[in-house]
């Protein structure tokens, strides 16, 4: 006789709030938008609130991360993510956290993500409900633990995302992120339409500079073809002036 396994359904929602707050909410699309930026063009995905499945046959074993960044991976959005599928882990993960989600993300989540090798975690808690400075990262670091060298989260003291090359900082209830190697902030995407907004401002002002040059030379040209033809009525060639 021959056993048909039951095909194993892997959710993609469980029906719960994208956030906790509008202010949780604005980081994660915003920092979801600035990294998928960033990365454009590489071989690497980011995503937000999507389940991540780590263990084949477990669809109970998952979490949603806020933001995860994975790289080796083909670029573009995924219902959900499961590790045993796409062969990576992700390497950076953002939670958006507040005072009623600290134990969980300094608890069973950092565990987790320490356990998967996710190489960096970071909370940000845009209300500054009880991180200092609002920004906390940790990156896994070998360290020697009875005899033998395993890796375990240590606090990131700088500001710096080794994995991403990038500097982060806090600017009001948001992430910041500044490239490494330029030093340029990544601008959001309401940064985005303003810059947009100014160089089209001093375009349109070069485009009438150079109208008002335009005209001022036409009007030059026309003076001086009309003196020349007042001269010729008058019997003067103006060319012998």
């Amino acid at each position: 006789m021959t056993y048909v396994l039951p095909s194993i359904t892997y959710p993609s929602s469980d029906g719960e709030p994208v956030a906790e707050t509008f202010d949780h909410l604005y980081a994660i699309l915003v920092t979801l938008e600035v990294l998928r930026q960033y990365l454009n063009g590489q071989l690497a995905t980011v995503l937000a609130n999507q389940f991540l499945y780590y263990a084949q046959g477990f669809p109970r074993l998952r979490v949603a991360p806020d933001v995860m960044v994975i790289f080796g991976v083909a670029p573009g959005g995924r219902d959900n993510y499961k590790v045993w599928e796409e062969g990576e882990i992700p390497a950076v993960i953002f939670e958006m956290t507040s005072a009623g989600t600290q134990q969980n993300d300094t608890g069973e989540k950092k565990h987790l993500y320490e356990r998967l090798g996710v190489r960096e975690y970071w909370l940000f808690d845009p209300r500054g409900e009880w991180v200092a400075g609002r920004l906390q990262g940790y990156r896994l670091q070998p360290v020697e633990v009875m005899g033998e060298v395993v890796e375990v989260y240590l606090p990131i003291t700088d500001g710096r995302s080794a994995v991403l090359g990038l500097r982060l900082q806090v600017e009001d209830r948001l992430p910041a992120f500044f490239r490494e190697d330029t030093g340029e902030k990544l601008l959001i995407p309401a940064e985005l339409a303003e810059e947009l907004h100014r160089t089209a401002a001093l375009l349109e002002q070069e485009r009438q500079a150079r109208e008002q040059e335009r005209q001022g030379r036409e009007q030059a040209e026309r003076r001086v073809a009309a003196l020349a033809e007042r001269l010729r009525e008058l019997g003067v060639d103006p060319d012998t002036v």
